[in-house]
């Protein structure tokens, strides 16, 4: 946690650019319903100095005392950001009380999370209901708490280190991809400044206190003439319009849209929502709402905004029909409200892998030659893979972990546990006669102290060895393996996984994308394949050994699991079949648990690939039993 030092922050006035990031900033501080600010940029962009620069142009707490900077380690646990049963109240006075978290400490302030993106997934939901609420409700331990928590939310991310996921991004009110300016005169101006401020804080920030003085009398008035703004039928019929033209899921965005043009027009001076307010708030609440998977290009094409805009305006001008009413029985964040559900996909199409369209395919490329691989197949919900066993890797959402953050399974006397509170009470009852307990209260010794093993969900690395050679471009095979990879893909998007995607092909194996959390590049690097040529196989899992044993050194809790897609007809070199089986009992000697994707089509079948999973000591499934939909329940990775 960190506050307001005695020495002067960076001015928010001295910052230069960053246009829509200061005024994203300023709406939220103006109006903290709006949800928060998701800042996505490079590294050194200033998205750090920008937001503690805010921080000191907040008005007064309702106590009178300075708005405060509140930091939200990656790290923390629920208990620290939410809080928690005070355990020195208990123990000592018997008596049943609270002690507030983070959330309480940031309340009229500036929460403020670096690398969002890298926080456990349900922090991130407590952290979104409380900017959006306002409040923080908790019901645990026997306590029954609530208190105000209305505070500017922003969470910072750097793209290249992982994506949120989509259900996420919608939660946060407003979003802005920030980047350094090419422009040469704007760069020195930034180093200047900085140089500046690093000779001398004081005067430097004396050089700016007239013009952070008065954005901050500016906040403080706007906050004040928000209830006064008016938000006209015309304007509200606009920004549904709008909403409905981008096709976004369920009515959040329509809300914060209304909420942020309100603020805009305070922000003005304005006694009423315009036209510029609502194109103003557009910029800043539709671009990340559009995402719909890692695989979507963010941002918003200022000419589809123009165009919306210029549609929602002839929507603005219409009568509302006056016997039309809201359906009473649809609740537009329920199932029958909102955007359609998504639909989950079947397996890949026959005519891409299956034997009905085989005799009519093109022959596969003889060998030497080569073609593009065709656009993948349509995409579908994968089964799940997981690892078996119980591991201890990083937050996410595939394979059984222990973890702080996960639900209590038993006590346990291992330091470093955190603290089981009902196993440390029952250890301690049995000698509470033997201590000669006298009063209501109990007598407690180090002995007594039981730890608590929690158990939750870790991403994993997911490596990926995709066989391109002849014989599997063969009828077009390439297109429903590509698909199930990119559905593989995106699933392990979702679980908050690592992936490295190998090529087999030719005479080597190629590792056309190093294990990262940015699974969207695996997308484009899969349309830039080449096919053709034989099936070096063994290659392709000695790559894939020696990705994983580099991973473990700089991630050793992180645990691997290596798909592979094949026909199985390793080729090339002498007796490759066998070396390809050898390769694979490598990688489970390396504790790598395997699945391989049988990608084999037509009336005659080797069933190589079935053997490779043996020697993998993993599991073999059908490319067309990748479906969750067609397939229940869980493939375990290793026998």
């Amino acid at each position: 946690m960190a506050h307001q030092d005695s020495d002067p922050g960076f001015p928010f006035g001295a910052i230069v650019g960053q246009d829509q990031l200061r005024l994203a900033l300023t709406l939220c501080a103006v109006h903290p319903g709006i949800g928060g600010v998701l800042v996505r940029g490079e590294k050194g962009t200033a998205k750090s100095t920008v937001v503690r620069a805010l921080a000191a142009l907040l008005p007064p707490t309702s106590d009178g005392t300075a708005a405060r900077l509140v930091e939200l380690p990656v790290g923390a646990t629920e208990d620290r950001v939410i809080g928690s049963l005070d355990l020195e109240k208990v123990l000592r006075d018997g008596e049943r009380a609270f002690q507030p978290g983070l959330l309480a400490a940031a309340h009229d302030g500036v929460l403020y999370v670096d690398e969002v993106n890298l926080l456990h997934d349900h922090l991130v939901d407590v952290l979104l209901d409380a900017a959006a609420m306002g409040r923080v409700h908790v019901e645990r331990d026997g306590v029954s708490h609530s208190h105000p928590a209305k505070f500017v939310l922003v969470g910072t991310m750097n793209p290249e280190e992982g994506e949120l996921r989509p259900q996420l991004l919608d939660r946060f009110g407003l979003a802005v991809d920030v980047a350094a300016s090419r422009d040469v005169d704007v760069r020195m101006q930034v180093v200047r400044r900085r140089l500046d401020f690093e000779a001398d804080p004081v005067a430097f920030a004396a050089r700016y206190e007239a013009v952070d003085a008065d954005t901050a009398a500016r906040i403080a008035e706007a906050r004040v003439a928000l209830a006064g703004v008016a938000l006209p039928d015309r304007e509200l019929r606009r920004i549904a319009a709008l909403c409905a033209s981008f096709d976004v899921d369920g009515m959040r965005a329509d809300l914060v849209l209304a909420r942020t043009a309100t603020a805009h027009a305070a922000w003005r001076g304005a006694s009423e929502v315009v036209e510029e307010d609502v194109r103003v708030a557009a910029e800043l609440t539709l671009p990340h709402r559009r995402r719909r998977d890692p695989f979507d290009e963010p941002g918003l094409d200022p000419q589809q905004l123009d165009d919306a805009m210029r549609d929602a305006a002839e929507q603005a001008a219409q009568e509302p029909d006056p016997d039309t009413d809201p359906d009473p029985d649809t609740d537009p964040d329920g199932p029958g409200g909102g955007a359609p559900q998504p639909q989950d996909g079947g397996a890949p199409a026959p005519s891409a892998d299956g034997d009905e369209a085989a005799d009519d395919s093109p022959a596969a490329p003889g060998p030497g030659q080569e073609r593009p691989v065709g656009a993948p197949a349509a995409q579908f919900r994968t089964r799940l893979l997981t690892i078996p066993g119980v591991g201890e890797g990083a937050p996410g959402r595939r394979s059984r972990s222990r973890s702080p953050r996960g639900r209590t399974v038993r006590a346990t006397t291992e330091p470093g546990r955190g603290l089981h509170l009902v196993g440390t009470l029952f250890a301690a009852a049995e000698h509470q006669v033997s201590r000669g307990r006298t009063d209501g209260r109990m007598l407690l010794a180090p002995s007594d102290v039981r730890g608590a093993i929690k158990e939750g969900r870790e991403g994993n690395l997911i490596v990926f060895v995709v066989d391109v050679s002849g014989s599997m471009a063969a009828r077009d095979r390439l297109s429903a393996v590509t698909g199930a990879v990119v559905s593989l893909l995106r699933d392990a998007y979702q679980r908050r996984d690592k992936v490295a995607v190998i090529t087999v092909r030719g005479s080597s194996a190629d590792v056309v994308l190093p294990p990262t959390s940015s699974v969207d590049v695996a997308v484009r690097r899969l349309k830039s394949l080449r096919t053709g040529g034989k099936s070096p196989l063994a290659q392709g899992f000695l790559k894939a050994r020696e990705v994983v044993l580099r991973e473990r050194v700089r991630d050793p809790q992180r645990r691997a699991m290596v798909v592979a897609l094949t026909d199985g007809r390793a080729t090339g070199g002498t007796d490759p079949v066998h070396r390809a089986k050898v390769a694979a009992g490598l990688l489970a000697d390396t504790a790598v648990a395997g699945v391989v994707v049988d990608c084999e089509s037509g009336m005659v079948r080797l069933g190589l690939a079935p053997e490779l999973a043996i020697a993998m000591r993993g599991a073999c499934v059908r490319l067309t039993e990748l479906s969750a939909e067609q397939v229940a329940g869980v493939v375990r990775a290793a026998a």
